[in-house]
């Protein structure tokens, strides 16, 4: 089993897109991703944190109803 790592946000984008999500789409103060009718709000910092990245996942999870495991989410 691998271990969670800090994340850049073209990277975490680029593994989203992997995965089915619509480019970034602009609006409000945020970028936003779609992935049929869910909806991510993207964090505007460069580098997402090991727990903002937990978080992202686990609520992207629950937004598209597939599980992602630390060992998938690496292989992208």
């Amino acid at each position: 089993m691998g271990k969670w790592n800090p994340c850049k946000r073209k990277d975490f984008i680029s593994k989203l897109k992997k995965i089915g999500f619509n480019p970034p789409e602009p609006g409000g103060g945020h970028f936003y991703m779609r992935y049929g009718s869910y909806t991510l709000t993207l964090p505007g910092n460069k580098e997402y944190s090991v727990p903002q990245v937990k978080m992202l996942l686990k609520e992207i999870e629950v937004g598209i109803k597939k599980k992602l495991s630390l060992d998938m989410w690496d292989k992208l």
